[in-house]
């Protein structure tokens, strides 16, 4: 047989290996270890003979070690060796640790073009669409929040894209961020917050509509240019949390009272300090009076309580409330500090 047939041969064999289940490359390896044990059995007598000690000969074989200390003595045994055991071994060592790394990067590839799975993620964050640095920026705002920090967030894109951050999220592409397999492979379902930001209106309201279909306890937030499919989301879905675009009253204020923008960008990122938050006050909070709960919020955590609501959806906001207000158990209180608080 000349050399070129040779090495067909051996390629062939090499690609029918690759081919094989894990579970179908156990067994030859097994069969290859039974057959290798018998044949040194038969041709040895030594201590290589001995059944742990063939299992330490066969390993340092296959890992390519060989430290020496063991070897067949006889001239059937040797042979063995050269025409059967090392060969067989090379082959399936270097196939299973081509099959591993060759799943690791199938695996890797998958996560990068967003393909993978995360059904199984729960209170966790979602984010359907991705808007470059605007998206960036709120995984940075999320990760930076101490009280979210451990969070997986899960970015789901419709863009021919790889995974934009793949140290910072997880990513999941579809056809469209209203179809029921992209929420189901982003874990839609458990998710504790997800985040609707589409190319445009009709398509972050879509997506909110269906992520409030596939979920039932958490928080949905949208933002909108447009008021109307604001309040359109919140009328087929009420405890979502439709936010319209703000600019012009942004560019008003800072000309009526110049540094308010400033404000406002400094009450919105946890990244800059002092930010705003909210807590819920536990069901065995003790009734007392807004400007009684203001004062303790200083003296205990240097914090500033700026508004009281009814519900997390802001139901009943009442900003700067009166110091005679009741505030109670179950009520949302928002304060402005330099941590989140825990619940009270």
């Amino acid at each position: 047989m000349n050399p070129p047939r040779v090495s067909h041969l051996l390629k062939s064999l090499y690609s029918q290996l690759m081919r094989l289940s894990w579970w179908t490359l156990l067994i030859v390896l097994m069969i290859h270890y039974a057959i290798s044990a018998k044949l040194i059995w038969f041709f040895e007598t030594g201590e290589i003979a001995e059944i742990v000690a063939f299992f330490y000969y066969y390993v340092t074989t296959v890992t390519t070690v060989g430290y020496g200390d063991l070897a067949p003595k006889t001239v059937g045994g040797r042979l063995v060796t050269a025409l059967w055991i090392m060969p067989g071994v090379i082959i399936l060592f270097t196939t299973s640790i081509t099959k591993f790394v060759h799943f690791l990067s199938t695996r890797w590839r998958r996560r990068m073009r967003g393909e993978a799975d995360y059904s199984y993620l729960n209170n966790h964050v979602v984010i359907l669409g991705w808007q470059g640095l605007r998206t960036q920026r709120m995984v940075e705002e999320i990760t930076h929040d101490v009280g979210l920090a451990e969070r997986e967030i899960v970015v789901c894109s419709t863009k021919d894209i790889e995974n934009p951050m793949p140290t910072a999220v997880k990513f999941v592409h579809g056809t469209a961020l209203s179809e029921r397999d992209l929420h189901q492979r982003a874990g839609s379902a458990g998710a504790a917050a997800i985040l609707a930001l589409g190319h445009d209106d009709n398509d972050t309201l879509a997506a909110a509509l269906s992520a409030a279909a596939y979920n039932g306890k958490g928080h949905i937030v949208a933002h909108f240019q447009q008021q109307a499919f604001a309040d359109l989301l919140v009328a087929h879905c009420p405890r979502a949390e439709a936010i319209v675009a703000s600019e012009t009253a942004l560019l008003v204020r800072a000309a009526q009272d110049p540094g308010s923008s400033r404000v406002h960008n400094r009450l919105l990122s946890v990244m800059t300090g002092n930010t705003l938050f909210s807590t819920r006050l536990s069901p065995s909070a003790t009734l007392c009076t807004y400007g009684e709960l203001t004062t303790q919020f200083k003296q205990e955590h240097n914090a500033t309580i700026v508004a009281v609501a009814d519900d997390v959806l802001g139901s009943g906001l009442s900003l700067n409330a009166p110091a005679s207000k009741h505030v109670g158990p179950d009520q949302v209180i928002y304060y402005i500090a330099e941590r989140r608080i825990a619940q009270l």
